[in-house]
């Protein structure tokens, strides 16, 4: 059985047991809190799909925080203009949350 949730903007598969690495959470949990997402769009339960319009009644998926705060890889970012001297290197790095799913709800 699994899930496509909606976190915070962006869409995710949820099976029970899988980790996922969701954008900051902030101050909203802290690590081995547990957290809900409502916010389900479609269910699979062994080939019954059910699909919301735009979310399935009554579905959500528990989440437990495993780590609070994971910083992603760094992305650089390098502007330059040729023959004007002009460049600019930046670096990024995203925070993201470490989840475990634990239960999809249906």
């Amino acid at each position: 059985m699994y899930a496509i949730v909606e976190i915070q903007g962006q869409q995710f598969k949820a099976e029970a047991g899988k980790f996922l690495y969701v954008n900051y959470l902030g101050d909203q949990a802290k690590a081995g809190d547990s957290v809900e997402f409502p916010k389900v769009l479609l269910v699979d339960a062994d080939g019954a799909v059910k699909v919301g319009a735009p979310t399935v009644e009554g579905a959500k998926v528990v989440c437990e925080v495993v780590e609070t705060l994971v910083k992603g890889d760094k992305v650089l970012v390098f502007k330059k203009k040729r023959r004007k001297g002009y460049r600019r290197l930046n670096g990024h790095r995203q925070y993201f949350s470490k989840v475990v799913i634990k239960d999809v709800i249906a």
